[in-house]
């Protein structure tokens, strides 16, 4: 049982009914029963990824859901093997013996319409949502724990939250999704339903900041940035900003930002390939040297990532790992350097273009996403259902929050909620 405090008279309580393990529908084959991880997953971080989708209930939210959503489980873990084995002893494989994924289910002692009421006034109530074996893992035996947890938990409305939490090590954010999104299609059986939409940053603002920013620049800015690279600049600047006035001077920032190298690459096999196939690139802010306007952000940031997909666009799959391991060598005293106490530390990644909203079970598409991953200062950015706007969630400590809400950029283009670390 897990209890989430709300206020001195309303407390939120999930409540631990059972946990099974779901196998494969038809066992693993011999020959597949042991997946190397790659380079790329040997040197992913060791943490688990979670995220929350909610979903209202609709008349084909049935007391059939469960078993729709275990045996379509089921029939994509055939197909998707390695998430229901376990890390081999050298810690460089998967053994793939069908030990199966842990699915939890569970009952919240109140409605989703309440519970999307209090979230908007503090997202991190989300965290009690996450799978209940996540929290249980052992952060310094973590090679031991289950590729994939599942946990489905039904509000007393019949709403349903449904939380999946991968392996970093063997699935990165875009393996992640597209595992849900296809366990969905599995699943599906009924229409979309209206949405909740907040944290949206409305595209007609970005037209007219790309344009401020290209005049601005006085022919430095000779490229049309994307609204990735202008929010990302927005938000990593505000939290300078914000650094500033709690420290009363400009402090050095290092902002790892993540690169899906699937779509840089001309390998055609690694389009939708498992495991990870990405990397964090350090992206460094030091005062003086990055003058404060908008697009000498947006020039560090397209100038540090193009260098990395410059090394791996037409390259063989060894010469990919070779640069980036020059790279990371190259990077080495960046990230010395980001270990530095006087030195701020950002974290950004974003979901833009992979089918996040659109991951329906048959319930429509979710109401509320939320991600979460660190104890540190991180935004998110992703699709809205309409495509034509970003959402971000962004995760602050509430000092910070309330500076961040001040920001003069913050306050003109976007609509916050606040999220508590």
């Amino acid at each position: 049982m897990e209890i989430g405090f709300v206020n001195e008279n309303d407390y939120i309580k999930v409540e631990i009914l059972c946990t099974k393990l779901i196998k494969p529908s038809s066992p693993t084959l011999s020959h597949n029963q042991c997946y190397k991880l790659s380079f790329f997953d040997q040197i992913a971080e060791r943490e688990h990824i979670p995220i929350v989708l909610f979903y209202p209930y609709n008349n084909f939210n049935s007391p059939t859901i469960d078993e729709r959503l275990e045996k379509s489980l089921s029939n994509v873990l055939t197909h998707v093997y390695p998430a229901a084995g376990r890390y081999d002893k050298d810690e460089c494989s998967i053994l793939c013996l069908d030990q199966g994924v842990p699915y939890t289910k569970a009952k919240v002692n109140c409605k989703l319409d309440n519970f999307l009421e209090k979230a908007h006034k503090d997202l991190s109530l989300a965290v009690l949502f996450w799978p209940h074996e996540k929290k249980n893992v052992d952060q310094n035996n973590f090679m031991v724990s289950p590729i994939i947890t599942i946990q489905v938990t039904k509000f007393e409305c019949g709403g349903l939250a449904l939380s999946s939490s991968v392996s970093h090590p063997a699935i990165d954010g875009f393996t992640g999704l597209k595992f849900m999104f296809e366990w969905g299609k599995v699943c599906r059986l009924g229409t979309p339903i209206d949405k909740i939409n907040f944290l949206s940053f409305n595209l007609v603002a970005l037209s007219r900041l790309r344009k401020q920013c290209i005049d601005e620049s006085g022919g430095d800015l000779s490229f049309q940035p994307s609204r990735v690279e202008i929010i990302t600049a927005i938000l990593w600047r505000a939290l300078i900003r914000i650094s500033a006035v709690r420290n009363r001077y400009f402090r050095p920032s290092l902002m790892d930002f993540p690169v899906n190298l699937r779509s840089k690459s001309s390998l055609p096999q690694v389009n939708n390939s498992m495991g990870n196939f990405r990397i964090d690139v350090p992206i460094i802010f030091i005062p003086g040297e990055t003058k404060m306007e908008l697009h000498h952000f947006i020039i560090l940031i397209r100038n540090t990532v193009n260098k990395v997909v410059a090394s791996c666009t037409n390259a063989s799959p060894d010469e990919i790992v070779s640069a980036l391991v020059n790279i990371y060598n190259e990077s080495f005293e960046a990230l010395e350097w980001g270990g530095n106490d006087e030195v701020d530390k950002v974290a950004c990644s974003s979901m833009c273009k992979f089918p996040l909203k659109d991951i329906d079970f048959g319930l429509g598409k979710p109401s509320l996403v939320y991600f979460g991953l660190k104890d540190m200062e991180i935004f998110w950015l992703y699709d809205t259902d309409c495509h034509t706007e970003v959402g971000v969630q962004l995760d602050l400590k509430e000092s910070c929050m309330q500076l961040f809400e001040c920001d003069n950029d913050i306050k003109d283009l976007m609509f916050i909620r606040d999220a508590k670390l």
